[in-house]
């Protein structure tokens, strides 16, 4: 049974990188190549110029400076947010928590699409269409992260803030200083997610936005699709461009990003 589970997972696994690696084969072969039938799995000479033919089509390195405030300035927001209101829900005595925490689960049932004509008007009527401030200030709670931390903290003895209390140390003090310091995998946890989900956003960014100045990667690449649809070598090289920063982030943080997992308990 071992065996078979060890052949299945192989198999999983071949399945879900198989689309990754075939279109990084794709980004380096020629613009008619890969219309051929059957389509070839390798290119016949590799062509690397079509990255910085693709990228130089479009403003892409404005796309990518975008994204990065975008995903940095959320992640921030996220962290902070998470942190407080998962600390109060978690050690916090106050009438009704339990309720409220429930009523903040309950969002979770909420289709996010949902959510996307009321946030708009809120933030055309702060004029912040097609600014950062747009594109950030609604994305800064994450119901999943405060769920994630509160789950997190329930798991540190109080042992060791009563120990900070005899000492003198105040409530927001037990927080900064002996708290947050021993949640350092969730919170790298959170902040990977976070991360991630905001880079590869689309649909939001795609409302809030309209200038070519403020458009994310995801939403370019969709934009670039429009203009190079039949040239997949440019759209390929442009998707694994996209790609490249979360792989790195994920190499940077895994050891923190499994390690807030299994302490978390989250499956």
């Amino acid at each position: 049974m071992r065996r078979v589970g060890g052949v299945l997972v192989a198999l999983v696994g071949c399945a879900m990188i198989v689309p990754f690696l075939y279109m990084i084969a794709t980004a380096f072969m020629g613009e008619f190549e890969v219309l051929r039938y059957p389509p070839p799995l390798l290119p016949a000479r590799l062509h690397p110029e079509n990255f910085a033919s693709a990228l130089t089509a479009l403003p892409f390195g404005r796309f990518f400076l975008n994204s990065a405030i975008f995903s940095v300035g959320v992640v921030a927001g996220q962290v902070a947010t998470s942190a407080t209101a998962a600390y109060a829900f978690a050690r916090l005595r106050f009438p009704g928590r339990d309720r409220v925490f429930v009523a903040y689960l309950s969002v979770l049932m909420v289709p996010a699409v949902v959510l996307l004509i009321p946030r708009f008007l809120i933030i055309n009527a702060l004029g912040w269409v097609d600014t950062y401030a747009g594109l950030i200030s609604t994305e800064l709670v994450s119901v999943w992260g405060i769920f994630l931390l509160r789950q997190f903290f329930l798991t540190i003895p109080r042992d060791l803030e009563d120990a900070a209390r005899l000492d003198g140390a105040g409530e927001w003090t037990v927080f900064w200083r002996v708290v947050l310091p021993l949640s350092k995998p969730a919170l790298a946890t959170l902040a990977v997610f976070a991360f991630v989900d905001q880079w590869k956003s689309f649909l939001w960014p795609l409302i809030a936005t309209r200038s070519t100045d403020m458009q994310v990667v995801e939403v370019g690449i969709a934009n670039f699709h429009g203009q190079y649809y039949t040239n997949w070598p440019y759209q390929m090289a442009a998707a694994v461009t996209a790609v490249l920063p979360l792989l790195v982030l994920y190499f940077v943080a895994q050891k923190y990003f499994i390690r807030g997992i299994q302490l978390t308990g989250l499956k």
